[in-house]
């Protein structure tokens, strides 16, 4: 093929494939739970939680909670919004008719707006996540490829997911839950909150 030095090398099996300590298979730890709440290090809550969020979710039928709502990067997700309409068109059965859908699009559907119910507090029903609706969701997204190769991340895939199979009532701000995490901050508004906080809700973004 060519007269000129050439040189050749081999890519080793382990800088390419899925490395030997991923576990493929769902993780049985959270298996006999109902609920969970995911707290991250590093992170503050400011105001006094003086109620059981847990028993608040299952006595009002609350399936996701959620304090912050930041823009996902568009260049990380190119692809998903593309995939979910995909989805939407071959299960139209599975989605919710009283849903917030119009929450994460502004052209009803033709694109997704980018606001995401930021996953490092959240507060969910586990029997959502292993709903028939969500699991093929999962499943589909996952034959794609995209966690893999786009790095879709938990926070818009759980944004859509709530968003598009769960009732209005069955999703819940918890303002009353002073939380910071990195530059973004919920501060509760409103005197009635304001004597269990120490925060001020001028910095709420």
């Amino acid at each position: 093929m060519t007269n000129a030095k050439t040189e050749y090398g081999v890519i080793p099996k382990e800088h390419w494939n899925i490395p030997d300590d991923i576990d493929m298979n769902l993780n049985e730890l959270l298996k006999t739970y109902d609920y969970y709440w995911r707290v991250e290090p590093n992170v503050d809550f400011y105001c006094d939680i003086d109620f059981d969020p847990f028993v608040y979710m299952k006595e009002n039928d609350i399936k996701y909670g959620f304090t912050l709502v930041p823009y996902e990067s568009l260049a990380i997700i190119p692809t998903l919004w593309g995939t979910v309409k995909e989805f939407i068109r071959m299960y139209p059965n599975l989605i919710e008719d009283d849903s917030i859908f119009e929450f994460i699009t502004d052209d009803h559907g033709k694109t997704y707006n980018l606001c995401q119910f930021w996953s490092n507090f959240e507060i969910a029903d586990l029997n959502f996540w292993r709903s028939e609706a969500y699991t093929k969701l999962v499943n589909f997204l996952d034959k794609k490829g995209g966690f893999f190769y786009d790095r879709w991340g938990d926070a818009p895939i759980h944004t859509i997911a709530a968003a598009l199979f769960l009732e209005k009532h069955q999703i819940r701000f918890f303002e009353e839950i002073g939380y910071h995490h990195g530059s973004l901050i919920n501060c509760p508004k409103g005197n009635r909150l304001q004597s269990k906080c120490r925060c001020d809700p001028v910095d709420s973004v």
